[in-house]
């Protein structure tokens, strides 16, 4: 989009997707990012996607997208060209931070449509043209991802829970009230408000940690949040079957979040290690003689192979439009056709007949 409010469309459909499932992280703001190996998954061959602040001074993005207004995000990620921004339309002529600039100048910067009508069986859909809103930044970063032609994401810093703070655990536990695995912010400050704890005394405590950034929200928000994480969580779970339908897996690599307990779940070093094994590790390959080859590098052990033409090309002589030479026009081919009567008495002619398989 433009100040001028033209468009251009951005052809960005499955431009990211390979012969086999392409991986791609999405990079979420939980405090458990501050405790992996973000050097590791920063080095791996796989996009970063990075959602609203998540991987601030950690990770730095190839793809990002918000859901926020504007001026909650960073400067040098809307200016950033070697970054690819995902935002909603009616972002389009916000301000970046500390500029006069629009939001559609900045480079790399691609604006969709949202869709609020769509359900649990049809979360992820080739069908559909808009992006999903569901006032949740990472469900849209999950159907963006989709649509660029990721079929794994491994999920990083995707907490999706708020915990008490230390202090407020061991004042509750003073009153008799266990702090319980997973369990919503809001049903424990219940629990505590029956025992004689006060929330308002919670409250003067040191506040639950809600990011791996330097950022806190009032004890009120911190239990809002939470109830959107787990209105989250339980929206995936219900959208299983969809994800599945779509070839999509969804891996998370955060410890302790609520994800893990209906999808995949593993260590970011165990991660990175199906990233490189599936696309090649960059720190092990070697560029020694690497120019003075031409042959093919295949590996070893494989059986022939050959490059065919589709059978409907046989039957119609004609490559489709899309596969047609430069010049526009198809190549001539032999048409099949059935043999008429008296077929024996017409002249000889000289065709090319090759075996196959």
């Amino acid at each position: 989009m433009h100040t001028d409010g033209t468009r251009s469309a951005a052809g960005l459909e499955s431009f990211f997707g390979g012969p086999a499932r392409t991986a791609c992280w999405i990079i979420g703001g939980g405090p458990s990012l501050a405790k992996l190996p973000c050097d590791l998954i920063g080095a791996t061959p796989a996009a970063k996607f990075a959602v609203n602040l998540g991987g601030s001074s950690l990770i730095r993005p190839d793809l990002w997208t918000s859901y926020d207004p504007s001026a909650r995000f960073h400067r040098s990620v809307y200016l950033d060209a070697s970054i690819i921004k995902f935002v909603h339309e009616r972002r389009a002529m916000d301000l970046v931070p500390e500029t006069t600039f629009k939001v559609c100048e900045c480079p790399g910067t691609v604006f969709f449509d949202r869709d609020t009508e769509r359900g649990f069986a049809d979360l992820l859909s080739p069908s559909q043209r808009k992006v999903i809103d569901w006032n949740d930044s990472l469900l849209q970063a999950i159907d963006i991802a989709y649509r660029l032609g990721f079929r794994r994401l491994y999920l990083a810093g995707c907490d999706m829970h708020v915990r008490p703070s230390p202090e407020q655990m061991a004042h509750a536990m003073q009153a008799g009230v266990e702090y319980a695995r997973l369990e919503t912010l809001e049903a424990f400050f219940r629990r505590c408000d029956e025992a004689g704890c006060s929330r308002e005394r919670l409250a003067e405590m040191q506040s639950p940690l809600q990011y791996h950034f330097d950022e806190q929200k009032k004890l009120a928000s911190a239990v809002q949040t939470d109830l959107h994480y787990f209105r989250v969580v339980q929206y995936l779970r219900l959208a299983r079957r969809s994800l599945a339908l779509a070839g999509m897996d969804l891996v998370s690599v955060t410890p302790e979040s609520r994800l893990n307990d209906h999808f995949e779940h593993r260590s970011a070093e165990q991660a990175a290690a199906e990233i490189c094994a599936a696309v090649g590790d960059p720190a092990a390959e070697s560029t020694r003689g690497r120019y003075s080859l031409t042959a093919a590098r295949t590996p070893a052990g494989i059986g022939p192979m050959r490059d065919l033409k589709p059978h409907h090309w046989k039957k119609s002589g004609e490559r489709p439009a899309s596969n047609r030479p430069p010049g526009g026009e198809a190549e001539e081919a032999p048409t099949l056709r059935r043999a008429p009567r008296g077929w024996d008495e017409l002249p000889a002619v000289c065709v090319d007949v090759r075996e196959e398989g």
